[in-house]
């Protein structure tokens, strides 16, 4: 489920990774905004069910649900006619060969939107502030009033859509806390960056921050495990150690090992990873718990360089992040 500087980002089929936009932090909205999200699609589509696109009076836009296809007709038909309405509408694209090759749309693909020319902001406000504090919210909207509410959501909640109601669930932004500043927690900080994770790097060495330049990065000295216990660990976040020191990574995985963080994996060779699973035993850590241990960090790809094992890093989290099985590492 989806996740913070613009709204919405792109979310992850009917789960939502979302950022904050000043567009929608404005406590007074002039112009005013539509919201369209992707509730059906047929073929091939670029954007998955549950994606969001933010719509001002204005033109401004923020989110995507095409990828670029058919954004600009949206816009203007929101500009000329959405917003003089009250009510949620359904909009289609790509009903034909001919439509979908006009909007470019890729493989004949069909798209379904519904777009709310008058959405509740109060509520959006609520939605952003439970995604801060890292929970999950399920939105239903009445399509017959365009009236929403919110309740307390499940990540694997199904994204719901039909002549009454609209469902969705909005979770925290997906979250990498990296262990460690050195050049390979760079380049797969970077990496995770450009896969819309959240970065946290952690590092209680003086000499390393000075190589955290990015403002996308937030980096926090401290030890690792004390620092997992200040930020809480959820369901979203993914815990990564690549210190190859000990002292640094161990205290921190026995504490992500006992947190319900999606993804635990540590830089090692084979051997060192039984070492190390050897130690965390003699720790408050069960036999279960140490077996969530992904190690050798990432999927095995011939990476040598720094920039290459990274890759296979985010490889193997996105992997886990969408279910897809893990080959066992023997």
């Amino acid at each position: 489920m989806g996740i913070l500087n613009r709204f919405p980002a792109v979310c992850r089929r009917h789960k939502f990774s979302i950022k904050i936009n000043p567009i929608f932090k404005r406590k007074i909205f002039h112009p005013p905004v539509a919201i369209a999200t992707v509730v059906q699609t047929w073929g091939s589509a670029p954007r998955p069910i549950g994606s969001w696109l933010a719509i001002r009076g204005d033109g401004q836009v923020t989110g995507s649900v095409s990828g670029g296809c058919v954004e600009d007709d949206l816009i203007r038909r929101v500009q000329t006619e959405i917003l003089t309405r009250d009510l949620p509408e359904m909009v289609v694209y790509g009903v034909s060969q001919q439509e979908a090759a006009r909007f470019g749309l890729p493989c004949g693909g069909t798209l379904r939107l519904l777009v709310e020319p008058k959405p509740e902001l109060a509520v959006l406000e609520a939605i952003l502030s439970s995604i801060s504090n890292h929970q999950i919210t399920s939105r239903t909207v009445d399509l017959s009033t365009g009236k929403s509410k919110l309740e307390d959501g499940n990540r694997n909640e199904a994204f719901v859509c039909n002549a009454q109601l609209m469902k969705t669930t909005y979770g925290p932004r997906w979250r990498m806390v990296i262990i460690g500043a050195g050049q390979l927690s760079l380049y797969t900080a970077d990496f995770a960056i450009a896969s819309d994770f959240e970065v946290i790097v952690i590092d209680p060495r003086e000499e390393y921050a000075e190589g955290i330049n990015r403002e996308q990065i937030q980096f926090i000295k401290g030890m690792p495990d004390d620092v997992l216990l200040e930020i809480g660990v959820d369901s979203h976040t993914a815990v990564v150690a690549l210190t190859h020191d000990p002292k640094l990574d161990d205290m921190a995985l026995m504490e992500a090992l006992k947190s319900p963080a999606f993804y635990v994996g540590a830089l090692g060779s084979r051997i060192n990873t039984q070492k190390r699973k050897a130690r965390l035993l003699e720790f408050d850590v069960t036999q279960e718990q140490v077996e969530r241990l992904q190690g050798p960090v990432g999927l095995f790809i011939g990476a040598l360089t720094p920039p290459e094992i990274a890759v296979s890093i985010l490889a193997e989290v996105i992997a886990v992040k969408y279910g897809v099985p893990i080959p066992k590492k023997v």
